[in-house]
C-alpha cells in the first residue's frame, strides 16, 4: 500500500517513522507478489531520474519510482498547480526497450537506442517515452517493470482480492499509524464500495476491538478482514460436501467435482487440486481440502466459467484457411474517428498484439515519392507505408504465429505502387508469401499451420494465379477496377456511371496470391466464374441483407471462398456493426474498428479468446460440409441443432469497482444482465434486480433459463451495471464467453473493463447447468 506523499513538514523523528512504515509496506507487498528482497523490485522502489521526451524540443528530467503498493508508479511533475501523479501498472499495455514508438523514432537519434524505453498504455492514454542514463539502467527499468506486471497478472482472484483490500485499508489509515479508528473504518468501507449505516459499522468495530482500545490493530484488523471477506454462499457449498471431520477428503472433493461441476474426472485429479490449492500443510498431508483451499480453487482458472482446456491452442489448424473465422480490423491505422483522428503505427501494433490477423492499409501517394497511409479525403493524419510495414514485421507474430493478411486499399500511382512492392519484399523478406504453397497449382487454400509466420497480401491482381506456374506474363501496367470499399464510398457520394478503374503495377500485382480482390455480383456467378482465391468485400448493409435473406447460399459461398465484411462509410465515429449475423453466414474476415470499445468489440474479443488467442477459430463442421443444409435464419433438423437448456443462477459479486472514484460517498447499485448472441432464435436477455449501496459483496441468488438451439455459434455475455433511476446505467464490468467454452457448476466469472482489460479483484459468482433439451 502506498504511503501518502508528505502532507506537511515532518520532524526528523516523524520522518524516520514515516520512512520505516513505507519500507514495511513495500516489504509486505513485495512478499505478497512473491518478490520479497528481489533486486529488480528494490531498484524500482528506489527509482531514479529519467528524461521524458514529448517532442524534438521538449525534454525534461523526471523522477519515477514504484510506489510501496507495488501497483502504481509515482512520477514527478513540474506543473505549479498539478500534484505529482501516479499511474497504475494495470493500465500498462507493454514496456518496450529501444526506440519502439512513433515518438521515439521521430524525436530521438539512433545513437541513444539502447538507453531508450517506452511505457505503452492501454486505451488512448499517450505513451511515456523515456531515456535512461545508461543502457544498463534502461534494461533494469524494462526488466523490473515487466517482472512486477507479470507477477501481478499471475495473481489469482483470491490473491488480487487480498492485495486490493489491504491497499484500501492502508489508504483509509489517514495518519499512517497502522491502527484503524471507527472514522477510518467507515472511510474504508466507502472505499471498497459498500455503504452501511453507522450502527452496523459501530457493531462491527466493537466486535473486533477485543482490547477495548478504541482502535483496531494487529490481530484485530486481521479479524475484521476475515469478518468482512466471509463468503456465506461458499460456506453452504463447502459444508454440503465436507463430510470428513469438517473438511473435504479427496473423495468428498471428487464427489463435488462430479456432481456439481459435472466434470468426468478421477480421484487423481482431486489429489492434484488439493496439492495445488490447499494452504494448510496438515490438510494437504492428509489429502484433505480446507475451506480456504476450496476458496482458492474456486478463484483460480479451474474454478472459472471459461474452460481452461480452451485457453491454449486446441483446434485443428490444418484445415483450409477459409474454414476459419479470422480476427480482422478495419482502417487499422486509425486511433480514433474516421474524419479527423490521428493515424498511427501504434494502432497496428495494438491490433496485432491483440491477435488480429487481418489488418487494413489505405494507401495513397505521399510526398518525396513515399506512399502514405491515411483515410483519404479526410483530415486524419498520415503515416509512411514503409514505417507501417516495419511495425508489422516486428509485431505480426508476437501474439500468434499464424498468418497475417494485409488488406491493401490501393489509391497510389504506378510509380508509388512499385515502391510499395519494394518495401513489402525488402522489409518482410522471407515472411512475405510470394508463391503458392507447394509445387502445383492449388485448388484450395492451405491451412494456417502450413502458413505459420507468413504474411499474405490481399488486393487486385492482373492475371490468374496459375501464371505463377507458367510463362503467362502480363503487361507491366494494366487497368483494374478500384478496390470495392473505395469504389462503393464514391458511389454513395457521386453516383458515377460505370466502373472506376486504376492502373496497377505488375510488381504489386504479383504479390497477391491467395487473396485476389474481385467484385461480387451473385453467388451463382462466383460459383461458376471465380476461382477459390478470388474474394469479395461486402459493406455491412449488403452483407447483413445476404445473411438475412440468402444465408444458406452465403454459407456455401464461404465454404469455397473468403469473404470480407467492412463497416458502413457513414460510421464516421468509428462505431461498429454486430458481427454475429455475418459469422452465422460463415463470413471469415469480419472487419471491425478495433480502436472503439463497444459491445461489438467485446463479442469479437470473446469469439477469438479461445484457441490460444491465435486469431483463428475453426468454423463448425456444418459450416464446412458441402452437403450441409444449415440455415441460421430458418432452422431445420440437422447436426447443428443441439438444443440445450442453459440454467444460470447469479449468486453474488465481489469487489466491484467504484464508478465515480472522485466522489467518496458514491457507491454502486449493481444489477446483472445475461445476454445470449447467436442464431436469431437464440438471441435473448434477462436481468436481475438491483441492490442498493453494495458493490463489495452484493448477493442476488436469481435464476435464469435460456433455450439455445445452435450452441456452436452462441456467445453468453454477462453485463454488470450501476443502476440509475434518473439517467443511463453506467457499466461496471462485463465478460463474454463462447457457449462451447462454458464450464458447468459453481463458477467465478471474471469482469473486464469496456476496453477489454481485466479488473483484477472483481467478479461474479454463478451456478451453471447445461442440459440437453427434451
Amino acid at each position: 500500500m502506498s504511503c501518502a506523499r508528505k502532507p506537511h513538514k515532518r520532524t526528523k523523528s516523524q520522518e524516520f517513522v514515516y520512512q520505516e512504515q513505507c519500507e514495511n509496506v513495500a516489504h509486505e507487498n513485495g512478499k505478497r507478489i512473491g518478490l520479497q528482497g528481489d533486486p529488480d523490485l528494490q531498484f524500482l522502489l528506489k527509482g531514479g531520474d529519467l528524461i521524458k521526451v514529448k517532442s524534438s524540443s521538449w525534454r525534461k528530467t523526471r523522477y519515477l519510482r514504484l510506489n510501496e503498493d507495488c501497483k502504481t508508479v509515482w512520477q514527478q511533475t513540474s506543473k505549479t498547480f498539478k500534484r505529482d501523479s501516479s499511474f497504475s501498472l494495470e493500465d500498462i499495455d507493454s514496456v518496450r526497450h529501444g526506440r519502439q514508438t512513433e515518438g521515439m523514432q521521430k524525436y530521438t537519434d539512433s545513437s541513444v537506442e539502447d538507453r531508450c524505453f517506452s511505457i505503452v498504455f492501454k486505451g488512448r492514454q499517450k505513451n511515456l517515452d523515456l531515456i535512461a542514463s545508461s543502457k544498463e539502467e534502461a534494461t533494469r527499468w524494462v526488466t523490473g517493470l515487466e517482472k512486477v506486471i507479470n507477477r501481478m497478472d499471475n495473481l489469482n482472484r483470491q490473491q488480487n482480492s487480498e492485495h486490493w483490500i489491504y491497499d484500501c485499508m492502508r489508504k483509509a489509515d489517514k495518519n499512517a499509524d497502522n491502527k484503524m479508528s471507527l472514522k477510518e473504518l467507515k472511510h474504508f468501507l466507502r472505499q471498497i464500495n459498500i455503504e452501511v449505516d453507522d450502527g452496523y459499522a459501530e457493531s462491527l468495530f466493537k466486535q473486533c476491538d477485543t482490547s477495548n482500545s478504541g482502535t483496531l490493530e494487529g490481530y484485530e484488523i486481521k479479524q475484521f478482514y476475515n469478518l468482512l471477506t466471509h463468503r456465506q454462499e461458499v460456506d453452504v457449498i463447502y459444508e454440503k460436501y465436507a463430510h470428513t471431520n469438517g473438511q473435504m477428503s479427496s473423495s468428498d472433493l471428487l464427489n463435488f467435482l462430479q456432481k456439481e461441476q459435472r466434470e468426468p474426472v478421477s480421484l487423481d485429479y482431486a489429489h492434484k487440486l488439493i496439492n495445488k490449492f490447499e494452504v494448510d500443510e496438515i490438510a494437504k498431508v492428509n489429502q484433505h481440502m480446507s475451506k480456504d483451499g476450496f476458496l482458492m480453487y474456486l478463484n483460480h482458472e479451474e474454478g472459472s466459467i471459461f474452460n481452461p482446456d480452451h485457453k491454449a491452442l486446441y483446434q485443428d489448424m490444418r484445415q483450409p484457411l477459409n474454414h476459419y473465422f479470422i480476427s480482422s480490423s478495419h482502417n487499422t491505422y486509425l486511433m480514433e474517428d474516421q474524419l479527423k483522428g490521428p493515424s498511427s503505427i501504434e494502432a497496428y501494433i495494438k491490433a496485432l498484439t491483440k491477435g488480429c490477423r487481418c489488418v487494413e492499409l489505405d494507401c495513397w501517394d505521399g510526398e518525396s515519392g513515399e506512399p502514405v497511409i491515411y483515410h483519404g479525403h479526410t483530415l486524419t493524419s498520415k503515416v509512411l507505408f514503409k514505417d507501417v510495414i516495419k511495425a508489422i514485421k516486428e509485431y505480426a507474430f508476437k501474439t500468434s504465429p499464424y498468418p497475417v493478411i494485409l488488406s491493401l486499399e490501393n489509391h497510389c500511382t504506378v510509380a508509388q505502387q512499385k515502391i510499395m512492392a519494394h518495401h513489402l519484399t525488402s522489409i518482410l523478406g522471407s515472411a512475405l508469401l510470394t508463391q503458392p504453397v507447394g509445387n502445383n497449382m492449388p485448388t484450395t487454400f492451405p491451412g494456417p499451420e502450413e502458413m505459420k509466420g507468413r504474411v499474405l497480401i490481399k488486393g487486385k491482381r492482373l492475371n490468374k494465379l496459375d501464371a505463377a506456374f507458367n510463362n503467362n506474363t502480363t503487361e507491366d501496367v494494366e487497368s483494374v477496377s478500384e478496390e470495392d470499399e473505395a469504389a462503393e464510398l464514391k458511389e454513395d457520394e457521386q453516383k458515377p456511371k460505370g466502373k472506376i478503374s486504376i492502373k496497377l503495377a505488375k510488381e504489386l500485382s504479383d504479390l497477391v496470391i491467395y487473396c485476389k480482390s474481385v467484385h461480387f455480383s451473385t453467388f451463382e456467378n462466383s460459383k461458376n466464374n471465380q476461382a477459390f482465391y478470388e474474394m469479395a468485400s461486402f459493406k455491412e448493409s449488403k452483407a447483413m441483407n445476404l445473411a438475412e435473406n440468402s444465408a444458406k447460399a452465403f454459407i456455401h459461398h464461404n465454404m469455397d471462398k473468403l469473404s470480407r465484411i467492412y463497416p458502413a462509410g457513414s460510421r464516421t465515429n468509428s462505431s461498429n456493426y454486430n458481427p454475429v449475423p455475418v459469422w452465422n453466414a460463415g463470413c471469415q474476415i469480419v472487419a471491425l474498428n478495433f480502436q472503439t470499445p463497444c459491445k461489438e468489440m467485446d463479442l469479437n474479443q470473446a469469439r477469438f479468446f479461445p484457441n490460444g488467442k491465435s486469431g483463428y477459430i475453426l468454423k463448425p463442421e456444418f459450416m464446412r460440409d458441402p452437403d450441409s443444409q444449415f440455415d441460421p435464419v430458418n432452422l431445420s433438423v440437422g447436426p447443428w441443432l443441439k438444443k440445450k437448456i442453459l440454467h444460470i443462477m447469479i449468486i453474488s459479486a465481489q469487489q466491484l469497482p467504484k464508478i465515480n472514484k472522485d466522489k467518496q460517498s458514491s457507491i454502486v447499485d449493481p444489477q446483472v444482465r445475461v445476454e445470449i448472441y447467436g442464431v436469431p432464435d437464440d438471441n435473448a436477455s434477462q436481468q436481475t434486480h438491483h441492490i442498493e449501496n453494495n458493490g463489495f459483496n452484493p448477493m442476488w441468488n436469481t435464476r435464469f433459463q435460456f433455450t439455445v438451439h445452435v450452441p456452436d455459434l452462441a456467445l453468453v455475455r454477462f453485463v454488470v451495471e450501476d443502476h440509475d433511476v434518473a439517467s443511463h446505467n453506467d457499466l461496471v464490468g462485463l465478460y463474454t464467453v463462447p457457449f462451447t467454452s462454458i464450464q458447468n457448476g459453481y463458477r467465478h466469472v471474471p469482469l473486464l473493463t469496456k476496453r477489454g482489460s481485466l479488473i483484477p479483484s472483481a467478479g461474479l459468482f454463478v451456478h451453471v447447468m447445461i442440459l440437453d433439451a427434451k
